[in-house]
């Protein structure tokens, strides 16, 4: 009995060195795996159209060539507004800061005249404007540096769309016992598809929404806004809430607090509409994830990827849990990571 329990103390240190020493070399291949990453996830979000045209007679090549020049062109065209926008609003913080403190002390100003005193350097230690749009930025910056590979990633794209209808029977052929695994491996690739589209889905109509309600309260930089959006709907819990924060910060500091109430109110709306009535609605039963693990993997993966290991926290995760489920020594974990 004591040799058997040394001997699974002595497999469990052993596994816990091997996936150190797997996440020590992941991190130092970031450059590498967060291209191909990419790559996987947008061949994954293109296929189902390319197999919508491919059911209506058009040849798979053409319609592969068609869909990613589609993406490039508006991709293409919503960059150069985008790193335009970002550009101005960089070099713009500073004087946003400055109007801020101005607004505080007038605020300051006025409770002094009711005998109420606030302390403006505890208020701006505590509350920097600037260092919350620095965030934004520098997290905008951080997802433009990586698609600074786009040559390499949209080529990626066009091998794996090529490869797609034969990818599964390959790993069906080559694992050992097929009819076992069979049924993980279609779930897999089910519940990825589906998540990644309808969250794209989801996350364009949230960007639209948010653009317009931005360009009808005339708030400044309303692309670079809408697409932040778009893009930070993909972090589960949290990515709605980081998006709004510059737009209602630059409403209050330019337009004062009555239109920064309406950005926040908003987003507010909008968001509660989009993650609490459409999606679930489009996701069915959900991602088999508890609220615990999501925010937990968004910090994880976030760490050792960066921003897109944000943005694809939750379909790597649950990649994770599928395979942990499929495994004969994994099934306890899965259980931990699902959401009953």
């Amino acid at each position: 009995m004591t040799q058997t329990k040394s001997g699974t103390a002595t497999n469990t240190l052993l596994v816990l060195a091997a996936l150190v020493i797997v996440l020590a070399g992941v991190k130092a291949a970031t450059a590498v795996i967060v291209p191909f990453l990419l790559s996987v996830f947008i061949a994954i979000t293109c296929n189902p159209m390319i197999n919508r045209l491919v059911k209506w007679k058009i040849p798979r090549g053409i319609s592969i060539f068609a869909v990613i020049i589609m993406i490039l062109g508006v991709g293409l065209s919503i960059a150069g507004l985008v790193g335009q926008s970002l550009t101005e609003f960089s070099q713009s913080i500073p004087q946003y800061t400055e109007k801020f403190t101005e607004q505080l002390a007038w605020v300051s100003q006025q409770l002094a005249s009711f005998n109420i005193q606030l302390n403006q350097d505890l208020v701006t230690e505590h509350f920097n404007p600037g260092a919350a749009m620095s965030l934004v930025a520098n997290m905008l910056k951080g997802l433009g540096n990586v698609m600074a590979n786009l040559f390499l990633i949209i080529l990626t794209v066009i091998f794996m769309l090529f490869e797609a209808p034969t990818i599964p029977d390959k790993v069906h052929g080559a694992l050992q016992d097929p009819t076992h695994k069979m049924h993980h491996i279609d779930r897999f690739l089910d519940s990825v598809n589906s998540y990644l589209v309808i969250k794209t889905v989801v996350s364009l109509a949230t960007g639209l929404c948010v653009g317009i309600m931005l360009w009808i309260l005339d708030v400044e930089y309303v692309v670079l806004w809408a697409v932040l959006a778009f893009m930070f709907n993909y972090i589960p819990n949290i990515g709605s809430f980081i998006a709004a924060v510059p737009a209602v910060l630059i409403a209050l500091v330019i337009q004062g607090p009555a239109i920064a109430g309406f950005v926040a109110i908003g987003f507010v709306v909008i968001n509660i509409v989009m993650g609490n009535v459409i999606e679930p609605r489009f996701m069915g039963k959900g991602l088999g994830l508890s609220t615990l693990v999501v925010f937990l993997s968004l910090i994880f993966w976030g760490w050792l990827l960066g921003s897109v290991g944000m943005l694809l926290s939750v379909p790597l995760t649950m990649i994770v849990k599928i395979a942990l489920e499929a495994s004969r020594n994994g099934g306890w974990l899965a259980v931990l990571l699902g959401n009953k």
